[in-house]
């Protein structure tokens, strides 16, 4: 069953110190800013939680993993304080999964677009399956992934997110995904999927916390900055939504 709430759904379960976050939204799991501020709270609440030892990120559905920020909002943006905030979300949540002291899943089971793909390379490791396509499209309304950026460079290099950004009206597939280092492993099915997502995360649970705790550290040496470069994004994207360009742009896409 998918959601049919218009601000979406956010649901937690903890088992065996493995918290499982689900999230979904009827148009695709794309994410309203109210959801994205849900899944902000989410990460800062489980980093100290002591029963938790590992987080999985996954969304409802077997079809898209995201379809990344709601187009309804981003349309209706008016002004430039309101545009920094809508850009802000995706900010807010990948600084929280950045910071959050726990080593984060991602199990992505379908295409994944713009805001989507920068949560996925805040994940610290992904499993996918062979549907997990990816495409980076704010090109094509004006825009750009200015605010995930730094998040998809770090996985992917300079290399990778260029050619994503540029080439933006082309799917890369799962297997170019996992070949730039996005996603560690690719499988057929959803099941097969599961399966090793179960595996590794309660291999992680049973080992040392403040090991994992450190190893969480070290593999986000040097973003320190990123609570600033992030929001400072998020303000360049709110200014270009705002151009006549992006804003005819936009007309093509509005029912």
């Amino acid at each position: 069953m998918t959601t049919t709430r218009i601000n979406g759904s956010l649901y937690t379960k903890i088992e065996s110190n493995i918290a499982t976050i689900e999230f979904g939204h009827p148009a695709s799991n794309s994410f309203p800013s109210e959801l994205l501020d849900r899944l902000t709270n989410e990460f800062n609440e489980l980093s100290n939680n002591d029963e938790v030892a590992i987080i999985v990120l996954k969304s409802e559905g077997n079809k898209a993993f995201c379809a990344g920020a709601s187009f309804d909002e981003l349309v209706a943006i008016t002004n430039l304080e309101e545009g920094k905030k809508f850009f802000s979300g995706f900010a807010n949540v990948i600084n929280a999964m950045r910071k959050c002291s726990k080593l984060i899943i991602g199990r992505v089971q379908g295409k994944t677009v713009g805001g989507g793909v920068g949560l996925v390379a805040a994940c610290d490791y992904v499993f996918a399956t062979e549907h997990a396509s990816i495409k980076l499209s704010e090109f094509t309304i004006g825009i750009g992934p200015f605010v995930i950026a730094p998040a998809v460079k770090r996985k992917i290099g300079v290399s990778g997110l260029s050619e994503l950004t540029l080439e933006a009206t082309n799917w890369k597939n799962a297997y170019w995904a996992k070949e730039k280092g996005l996603y560690a492993r690719v499988f057929e099915s959803i099941d097969e999927m599961d399966r090793e997502v179960d595996l590794l995360s309660l291999k992680l649970a049973s080992y040392n916390p403040e090991a994992l705790k450190e190893m969480k550290k070290a593999f986000w040496l040097d973003t320190e900055n990123w609570d600033n470069l992030l929001i400072e994004r998020a303000e360049t994207s709110g200014k270009l939504v705002l151009s006549d360009h992006t804003k005819k742009a936009l007309t093509k896409f509005i029912r």
